[in-house]
């Protein structure tokens, strides 16, 4: 289920449509200054995140990521929002 995800971030609606189902402005915010900082539009952002992190992740956040999944309602929606939250830079905060 999560590949099948994954394969389908290559599509930039069904990216976008992932990130706004996360209802979550901040993340939101923070996924358009990545792309306005990197020239990219921001689907090809959340796609590159996503895969860096298939590719890189230790196995201390895979763990993590298996238990957040485990405990969703929809785990890939858990895991696609865990690994945006953990990647996208933060801005800064006063």
């Amino acid at each position: 289920m999560l590949g099948n995800l994954i394969a389908a971030l290559d599509n930039p609606k069904v990216a976008m449509d992932l990130v706004s189902a996360f209802d979550e402005p901040a993340l939101l915010a923070r996924l358009a200054a990545a792309a306005d900082g990197s020239g990219r539009p921001p689907a090809d952002i959340v796609g590159s995140i996503v895969r860096n992190f298939m590719e890189t992740a230790s196995d201390d956040l895979w763990t993590q990521l298996i238990g957040i999944m485990n405990r969703a309602e929809d785990p890939g929606l858990a895991a696609m929002r865990a690994i945006l939250e953990k990647a996208l830079p933060r801005g800064v905060e006063t």
